[in-house]
């Protein structure tokens, strides 16, 4: 049996694809019986117009373990974004998930025990982009689901790196502002 894992935290961003397609997604992974559990229920329980929460799901009734509960980042009050967001992306996650357990950064006999929240962000712009490719779209939040767990069940970035490093990374929005772009 594996160790326990009470609450571990991931984050990956994965970009490069045409504008809109970039995904960020938020992890927080532990066992069902602790607080991530609780969390989990808790968020399904509580609904919230306009975030919506849901199961990660490969298709309508199947759904993936570890049960991996997906929250908006975006509110969601449109049509468009919420067929993409509870289509394309949450099949995306629900693959990268899958992803995750075959790799072997989530012990596949944890995965009854295990909860995973997924906080998502998917560009508004989708709304209005005629010519958006899906199966990027999929890939992309695919790849940065699976990133996310990898990162989140290795402790990445570890503390070692991150003080060797502090000082020689500037957040892209910070640098922004610096520069007259924001």
């Amino acid at each position: 049996m594996s160790e326990r894992i009470i609450l571990r935290t991931g984050e990956a961003l994965v970009a490069g694809g045409p504008p809109g397609t970039a995904a960020e997604p938020e992890i927080i992974i532990g066992e069902l019986d602790g607080p991530v559990g609780i969390a989990l229920a808790t968020l399904t329980g509580s609904q919230t117009k306009g975030h919506s929460k849901v199961f990660a799901i490969l298709n309508t009734d199947i759904q993936v373990r570890p049960v991996t509960l997906m929250v908006s980042k975006v509110t969601v009050n449109n049509a468009r974004y919420t067929n993409i967001l509870m289509g394309t992306v949450q099949a995306a996650i629900a693959n990268g998930v899958l992803d995750a357990v075959r790799a072997g950064d989530i012990p596949k006999e944890k995965a009854n025990d295990l909860g995973i929240i997924c906080s998502v962000w998917l560009n508004p712009s989708v709304i209005t982009d005629d010519n958006l490719d899906h199966q990027i779209l999929f890939d992309i939040h695919r790849k940065a689901t699976a990133l996310a767990i990898h990162k989140a069940m290795n402790n990445e970035p570890d503390i070692d790196w991150l003080l060797e490093n502090q000082d020689k990374i500037t957040h892209k929005y910070f640098q922004m502002g610096l520069d007259g772009k924001i």
